[in-house]
């Protein structure tokens, strides 16, 4: 069949981000014997002019459509991405038949359905489920059955499944060179699945809890392809944890080492897997960054998300890292169960004490179904049962409900190493689409070194 692979991901703030899902694909439908177009929207000003362009020169049979995300998952400054992906569907429809999927249509696949129109949905992952439900279609055979496979008006589907081995992704029909130039590093998984119990995390319900590995020698020879065909010099691995498995992650590391790959790299890290060896392995492959998904300071809003680590394992990861000379951040989310202003100035003590390169802070935290964040929820009379949740809604603890974004903004900007996207201090859209008229490499975080003062909205 011919097939259009559309991404539609619009969103460049922080970072434009390459459409690794739909690469994924690509060596799947490729061995099907399909003939694959790709139409990447990121960099689009016209999208319905360009879809148009490659429904009437391409002729695609089918059309797939990867959501990253539904919305920007940021309060109070949030904003929805589903006008644009409904724009993508109708503009399509009549000429082909549309699939949609990605981690963006796997967190509610049945309220998106309903609400995009399209004719297929593939939730999970779908590099074993799609080329079935192609080949079911261009036999004309039924596509009952498929795991994950959703269809348009029809709420029963069958659960998906994780795939069985995991590929290596095809970069050829996707711009790497405008990510690496615009976003100043490239992305590579190097494995899936989450065995944690964050209260909001929906990487279990997308990937499963098992941890599914690759070969390192596939990672490695991926990596050495992106150096060498696209001159790609800095990475950032995707993984929701690097370190974990702790085995695996110095495993990679050495093996980095010991190509020689000309690159450097950062990583999401989680402080309670740092021994000395796995950052001293990483340090000697590249790594000049990481980010810690602390969440918190303080030691009951820790408990509240579910998090596998203490303020000491937190304060022991982040002298590591300072003793090694290495820059890191923490990601915070205020607002949790549990979180009122002493906790919160908890969180604040506990950066100053820490200096971490920069902190990026959230206020808010986005509400998905099947999480634990979402029965706390609705025992919190947050959210209704009816409530749709395709529109972005947030927990934020009862006794802060009025008063948790002041009150972080007024403790923010009395320190020069914070970042707090939805109250737009010390980030802006205009200050990013400034940054990348220049050559940055990694993290735009890493740049907090040089900020004198904070402010909002930055120019």
């Amino acid at each position: 069949m011919k097939l259009l692979l559309i991404s539609a991901n619009r969103e460049r703030s922080p970072y434009p981000v390459y459409p690794i899902g739909l690469a994924f694909l690509v060596p799947r439908l490729a061995a099907a014997g399909h003939d694959l177009r790709c139409l990447d929207l990121c960099f689009c000003e016209e999208p319905s002019v360009a879809i148009l362009k490659e429904l009437e020169g391409f002729s695609p049979e089918a059309v797939i459509i990867s959501i990253r995300n539904i919305d920007n998952v940021t309060f109070p400054g949030s904003r929805s991405y589903l006008g644009g992906v409904r724009e993508v569907i109708d503009t399509c429809r009549g000429r082909a038949v549309t699939i949609v999927g990605g981690s963006g249509f796997s967190i509610m696949p049945r309220e998106l359905m309903a609400e995009l129109g399209a004719d297929f949905g593939i939730a999970g992952e779908g590099e074993e489920s799609l080329p079935v439900l192609l080949q079911r279609l261009a036999q004309g055979r039924s596509t009952e059955g498929i795991p994950g496979l959703l269809t348009l008006g029809n709420d029963d589907f069958t659960p998906p499944v994780p795939v069985s081995c995991i590929g290596t992704p095809d970069r050829n029909l996707f711009d790497v060179a405008a990510y690496h130039r615009l976003g100043g590093m490239a992305n590579i998984q190097t494995k899936r699945g989450c065995p944690f119990s964050c209260s909001y995390c929906t990487y279990p319900l997308l990937e499963g809890r098992t941890v599914r590995t690759r070969p390192v020698s596939d990672i490695i020879g991926e990596i050495g392809d992106l150096v060498d065909r696209f001159g790609v010099n800095y990475i950032y691995f995707v993984d929701d944890i690097f370190n974990f498995p702790t085995a695996f992650a110095e495993e990679l590391c050495r093996a980095i080492s010991e190509a020689r790959l000309a690159i450097n790299w950062s990583a999401f890290i989680n402080p309670d897997f740092l021994p000395e060896r796995v950052l001293d392995a990483m340090i000697d492959a590249g790594c000049d960054a990481l980010e810690f998904g602390t969440d918190s300071g303080a030691p009951a809003v820790l408990s509240s998300l579910g998090k596998s680590f203490n303020v000491e394992t937190i304060r022991a990861a982040s002298m590591l890292c300072r003793g090694r000379g290495v820059d890191f951040a923490h990601y915070i989310l205020f607002g949790a169960p549990g979180e009122n202003e002493e906790t919160v100035l908890q969180t604040f003590a506990l950066m100053d004490e820490l200096e971490p390169t920069a902190v990026i802070g959230m206020t808010g935290i986005r509400i998905f179904p099947g999480t634990e964040i979402y029965s706390r929820a609705l025992a919190d009379g947050v959210i209704a049962p009816d409530t749709l949740m395709l529109d972005p809604h947030f927990y934020i603890s009862p006794p802060l409900r009025d008063s948790l974004c002041d009150l972080v903004t007024s403790e923010a900007l009395k320190r020069t190493n914070w970042v707090l996207p939805g109250l737009e201090i010390n980030i802006s859209d205009a200050m990013l689409e400034m940054i990348r008229n220049f050559p940055v490499r990694g993290p735009l975080w890493k740049l907090m070194k040089r900020v004198s003062r904070s402010r909002i909205n930055p120019v």
